[in-house]
């Protein structure tokens, strides 16, 4: 595989519309993003869909993981898509465009160094916190904190990945936000240093 640079490396049979992608982002086969800005480092495995998501840096998207899943009416006499995309079906109707607008506007966050497993599903205006991970399978409708696992149908927290005092000196070090020479600099103590011994030798 080439080696990931500057420029992002899209797989074959993707479907990119309206989107950003940072430094160093990999977004694999299959892959669909709608409307997605997706941080440097960042990547999606094979036949991820996501849709209205600002992502960050080093978010790590498994394999068919959703996210910003879009949503039908519930309060009107059909949820069927012929109500929006109207245009579809009749050549004198248009599409309902405060519909459209009011899906764009329900954007789904995910933080820095992210982990969404595999299957996993973020609704749209969901909010992950930096270092969050979701459970392969798990369906989160709720924000996320911090450095929180969560997991199950709908995701519930599991258990913290950092105790809370060492996931606040994490974020406040944002080491996400070094350049490429400082992670390689580093890159020893990212695999081998406990998170609370990587916080004493870098500063956090």
């Amino acid at each position: 595989m080439a080696r990931l640079g500057p420029d992002p490396l899209v797989h074959p049979d993707c479907e990119i519309t309206e989107s950003r992608l940072g430094a160093f982002c990999e977004i694999g086969r299959g892959s669909r993003l709608s409307r997605v800005g997706m941080g440097d480092y960042s990547y999606c495995d094979r036949q991820a869909d996501i849709a209205n998501a600002r992502i960050g840096k080093f978010a790590n998207i498994a394999a068919f993981a959703r996210i910003g899943a879009t949503d039908h009416p519930l309060d009107t006499a059909a949820c069927h898509h012929f109500l929006y995309r109207s245009d579809d079906y009749w050549d004198d109707a248009a599409p309902d465009a405060d519909f459209f607008a009011r899906r764009h506007a329900r954007i789904a966050v995910i933080g820095h160094d992210t982990w969404i497993g595999h299957g996993a599903m973020v609704k749209p205006g969901v909010t992950l916190g930096h270092g969050a991970v979701v459970a392969a399978g798990a369906v989160v409708t709720k924000d996320v904190d911090p450095y929180m696992i969560v997991a199950g149908l709908p995701a519930m927290p599991l258990r913290e990945r950092l105790p809370r005092a060492l996931a606040a000196r994490m974020i406040a070090l944002g080491w996400w936000d070094w350049d490429h020479a400082r992670l390689r600099a580093a890159l020893e103590d990212f695999r081998s240093l406990p998170a609370a011994a990587f916080l004493e030798r870098h500063g956090g």
